[in-house]
């Protein structure tokens, strides 16, 4: 079995003895810019990908954890939209079963005729899903919906209507992408900013400066085509191109808070389709935890670790009270997680929850490319399309496009899935489990009430390109994300566990647990009430 090939210090060896510019520079390393990343490079073309922070940091391991068609957004009569998605949603689950897997989700109706008009609604949704590999809508009595959900208050519901999507794990899937992409030859490089662009003396850009975060170490990259990928920052990334540029977007965040199992035992989801605030709710089983979002709240700039409004997490605990039996307080929150929407902006309404979710493409007069807007689920057809504007605006030779039916690595045939609780995994369990066998001491659970392992650490530096305790917390495990008193309990352990690999000394160790504890202030729920 090949390990898998990402190494930052090989990366770096690559960018610099790399004597020929790059066909493509990738600003960026969340789903889009992974997703670019991953689709030059199976075409054949020298991709190189730069990050600021860790891949996915922002918006992309902070989803609602759904691959999905959008039902609100066949209420708006998006239907191209859409199609368009429930489309990538089925490629997606059969390029990656190990991540991706079908979900049913029910909604409350109070009387016959929501039964009706969502029963409807959702046969229109499984008519546009047509071929697909994803479960049939269908109406349910109250008697089944509470055999479904026991924990649902009888009061808000006289039946329902079950409909299927897709679940996923962001991030676990981004860096199988990220990976795939690496073992098709492209370059990945995460703590590394891009600070200014480079231009010839017509003013057309001919690559960028970066710095190395862990070295300060500054590099003059040459790239045939500049592509910005940067999500909630791609207006700051426009303006080492343009100072004067009128912004693109208008952000938003979204607050998610998670609690335990217990509140929600159910094996189907809860979709609440209208909250008092217009928005959709979802109340959703993941990771043997129970997570609930989101808002929509207008802000003014994006930060990379953003902080929920206390009235936020008030908003989600008093809409769950209204539907289930037992009422979750705030000291039930183990975590609460903040993302960032980057939205473009295209109509005149001040409310960031009707700006498109469709991406655009943006072609600057010094040829920086920009690619913005969409969601996880149609991330592959947004790097599809960018990269076809690119090969035709560089003039690059490439293969078409593969990503339709290509395997993402970690890829297990569906029938043979492992029924683990770590079969996220995929393909890299069995590698992770012979580790385990080398070494037993790496095997034990390193909190009772999360899943991590000191095995999941050494693989996560060894081959996912992990550098900080945040790293393995966040997005390698999704402790943090989970359970963040726990992840503080264990931090010391996986810093480490780290230093080991890392060859760092107890001054990094000493550092990484100051930072660590500053980010993880944003995920406690009582810090942010």
């Amino acid at each position: 079995m090949n390990p898998p090939a990402m190494n930052r210090d090989d990366s770096i060896e690559r960018l610099q003895t790399r004597k020929t510019p790059w066909d493509i520079l990738v600003v960026g390393g969340g789903a889009t810019g992974i997703g670019i990343a991953m689709d030059a490079a199976t075409r054949g073309l020298d991709v190189l990908l730069l990050e600021q922070s860790d891949f996915g940091k922002g918006t992309s391991s902070r989803s609602t954890k759904l691959v999905h068609g959008g039902v609100r957004y066949l209420e708006q009569g998006n239907i191209t939209l859409v199609r368009d998605a429930l489309r990538e949603r089925s490629l997606l689950r059969a390029n990656a079963p190990h991540l991706v897997h079908d979900m049913p989700f029910l909604i409350p109706c109070k009387n016959r005729w929501e039964r009706f008009f969502y029963g409807v609604g959702l046969k229109l949704y499984d008519f546009l899903a047509a071929g697909n590999n994803f479960g049939r809508s269908h109406g349910v009595s109250l008697k089944e919906t509470l055999a479904k959900i026991p924990v649902l208050k009888p009061s808000v519901s006289r039946g329902g209507v079950i409909y299927h999507d897709g679940q996923f794990d962001d991030t676990r899937l981004l860096i199988n992408m990220a990976t795939t992409a690496t073992q098709h030859g492209a370059c990945l490089i995460n703590y590394a900013a891009v600070n200014a662009m480079t231009k010839d003396l017509t003013g057309n850009i001919n690559g960028v400066t970066a710095i190395d975060h862990e070295t300060n170490q500054t590099w003059t990259i040459p790239a045939k085509c500049v592509v910005n990928a940067a999500g909630p920052f791609c207006d700051s990334v426009r303006e080492l191109d343009d100072a004067h540029g009128e912004k693109m977007l208008a952000a938003s965040q979204g607050v998610h808070i998670v609690l335990p199992r217990r509140f929600f035992p159910a094996d189907i989801a809860l979709i609440v389709p209208k909250t008092s605030d217009g928005r959709v709710l979802f109340i959703i089983p993941w990771h043997e935890h129970t997570v609930i979002g989101t808002t929509d709240t207008p802000i003014e700039t994006a930060t990379l670790e953003p902080t929920p409004l206390p009235g936020e997490i008030q908003f989600l605990l008093d809409t769950t009270a209204e539907y289930l039996t037992d009422p979750p307080t705030i000291e039930d929150v183990q975590s609460v997680f903040t993302g960032i929407r980057p939205l473009v902006k295209g109509d005149k309404s001040a409310r960031t929850a009707s700006l498109s979710r469709d991406h655009t493409i943006r072609i600057s007069d010094s040829g920086l490319v920009t690619i913005t807007g969409g969601k996880w689920t149609t991330v592959r057809k947004m790097a599809e399309d960018c990269v076809d504007r690119v090969v035709k605006k560089a003039n690059l030779n490439a293969s078409p496009c593969s990503t339709q039916t290509m395997h993402l690595h970690g890829f297990v045939d569906p029938s043979k899935l492992p029924s683990s609780p770590r079969s996220y995994y995929g393909s890299d369990l069995a590698a992770i489990e012979a580790l385990e066998q080398q070494s037993p001491e790496l095997k034990q659970p390193l909190h009772p009430e999360l899943t991590l392992r000191g095995s999941d650490v050494v693989w996560a530096v060894r081959h996912e390109m992990a550098r900080t305790v945040e790293d393995v917390l966040a997005r390698r495990s999704r402790s943090l994300f989970l359970n963040a008193p726990a992840s503080l309990e264990i931090a010391a352990e996986v810093a480490r566990h780290m230093a080991a690999e890392l060859n760092r000394d107890q001054t990094w160790i000493d550092d990484q647990l100051r930072d660590f504890q500053n980010v993880a202030q944003h995920y406690l729920a009582k810090q942010s009430s």
